[in-house]
């Protein structure tokens, strides 16, 4: 790697597969397995010891600045995007600010785990995979003798399983910034958006050599149904936890020290956030939010979104703030 890396991650985007939840509140500062997602993304970034990381930032997010600059002591820069055209705009917004040298762009709702500094060494331009069950629903790559020779964008019969999950390293920005300038000018979209697989098909075409990378782990956090899987298979690594006199805790579980839990069981895979409150209820494959309160209720399934108050019998709830859910 030529000079020192910089880190650009992309998260404008509204999120409106998690509403209620991010009427209030940015997606990736929705908790998943004890921490926000944003935290799950940053935090195996640090050993790479960037020169600065990029945010692009959009809807609420004034609240992704504090968070960051609240438990995060490296050098940032937030860029706001008003127009939500893609992440292929997002990342050409970030180009302007970051002038030459390596660049490494990580989503801000999803999380990957692989050896990061392993990925940043593995060719000059490297793409992040995973073989998936239905590639028709991401960017796709296909791979010949080692290297990366097409890319599309959500094909309709694909020629591949390996999806692009929102891992990608550039060693020079240069021909990246210069494609991407050349869909803008010529207002190329797919899908109505600037798309960053289409610059990367270009360049592809223009004799740049890209490096496929498997990842190990890629876990999404874009709607409910995948963000309680998410919240499950990271939540598998944790421990027992601490007791709750009184109330019976099924591990895996994460549960903020500040949350009450009384009488109650909780767990498996069930995430608690800060301050709050679960009384008489059994809660199982959940995430409950800060400031939320669960009382006299049974919960499967369910996000219970911040400061909102349930109270009664249900199965499966997906709740927004102050709901004052009460007994049917």
């Amino acid at each position: 790697m030529n000079g020192k890396l910089k880190i650009v991650v992309p998260l404008a985007g509204v999120g409106t597969r998690l509403r209620p939840h991010t009427f209030s509140m940015p997606k990736p500062l929705i908790p998943v397995a004890g921490k926000p997602m944003l935290a799950h993304v940053l935090d195996p970034l640090i050993d790479l010891v960037p020169e600065e990381i990029y945010f692009i930032i959009g809807h609420l997010g004034d609240q992704v600045v504090d968070f960051v600059r609240s438990n995060y002591n490296f050098r940032t820069t937030f860029i706001l995007q008003k127009e939500l055209l893609g992440l292929g705009f997002a990342v050409h917004l970030a180009l302007h600010e970051l002038g030459r040298g390596p660049m490494l762009v990580v989503l801000g709702d999803t999380i990957a785990r692989t050896d990061f500094s392993k990925f940043i060494r593995s060719g000059q331009n490297v793409i992040g995979l995973q073989q998936v069950e239905d590639p028709r629903r991401f960017g796709v790559a296909v791979v010949d003798n080692g290297k990366i020779v097409a890319l599309e964008e959500k094909p309709q019969h694909p020629k591949s399983d390996l999806a692009l999950i929102g891992l990608y390293y550039f060693e020079d920005i240069g021909n990246l910034h210069n494609h991407l300038n050349k869909l803008i000018d010529l207002d190329k979209r797919t899908d109505g958006e600037i798309q960053l697989t289409d610059a990367l098909e270009l360049m592809i075409h223009a004799g740049e050599k890209f490096s496929p990378f498997e990842v190990d782990d890629w876990y999404d956090c874009g709607k409910v149904e995948t963000l309680l899987k998410t919240n499950r298979r990271l939540l598998a690594e944790f421990d027992a936890g601490r007791d709750y006199p009184g109330s019976v805790i099924i591990p895996p579980v994460s549960i903020s020290l500040s949350a009450e839990i009384e009488d109650s069981v909780v767990g498996p895979y069930v995430s608690i956030s800060d301050k709050a409150r679960i009384t008489r209820s059994i809660i199982s494959d959940s995430i409950i939010f800060r400031n939320a309160s669960v009382e006299h209720a049974i919960l499967d399934s369910s996000l219970v979104g911040e400061n909102t108050v349930i109270s009664g019998r249900y199965r499966r709830l997906n709740v927004g703030e102050s709901s004052g859910v009460g007994d049917l």
